[in-house]
């Protein structure tokens, strides 16, 4: 890897990336040690490494595409601060086709009535959840992220609310168990 990346976020997302002065930017900059050239016109961000780490790179770029797929920076900025946090994107095209009626239904049945859903999966499994054009972003740990994801198959699959409900404390009480055991191990 020569430690750049470049890639595509959608243009009406560039204003968040930058920031109000240029500090989202800066703050993404300073803080993995990259250069970012963005193309407001275009959409496209272009990433290099200033150091030797190409993992800030990567990093960066994650950070990025949050923002791009409607994270506000403030959750994006977890992938900053933590190795152990991670980026998932679903893209419901690749699931449901371009049928944008199939799209905005099951985009419905995430967020849920007045945001209850995705706000039950963003607390039960401890994760940040962005639905934003075709996609369903979850910012979050490994497990939570994994947990998560199931769920929102499940609904994107056409389960119940009940059922996801449901599944959810499950796992839930199954990452509470795991994590008492590990403290006295």
């Amino acid at each position: 890897m020569d430690g750049r990346l470049s890639f595509n976020i959608p243009r009406e997302r560039i204003g968040v990336l930058i920031g109000r002065g240029g500090e989202v930017k800066e703050h993404i900059e300073r803080s993995l040690r990259v250069s970012l050239k963005v193309d407001s016109v275009l959409g496209v961000v272009e990433v290099e490494g200033l150091d030797s780490n190409p993992m800030n790179v990567w990093r960066a770029r994650d950070v990025i595409l949050a923002i791009g797929r409607g994270f506000p920076p403030e959750k994006a900025f977890k992938l900053i601060s933590s190795d152990e946090h991670l980026l998932e994107v679903i893209d419901l095209r690749s699931i449901l086709g371009r049928s944008e009626n199939a799209i905005k239904r099951v985009k419905g049945r995430i967020i849920g009535r007045e945001g209850k859903t995705r706000r039950i999966i963003e607390e039960v499994a401890g994760v940040d959840v962005s639905v934003y054009g075709h996609t369903v972003s979850i910012i979050g740990l490994y497990e939570n992220v994994v947990i998560a994801r199931d769920a929102i198959k499940m609904l994107i699959e056409g389960k119940t609310h009940a059922t996801v409900y449901r599944f959810l404390s499950e796992r839930r009480r199954e990452l509470k168990k795991l994590s008492k055991t590990k403290l006295w191990e």
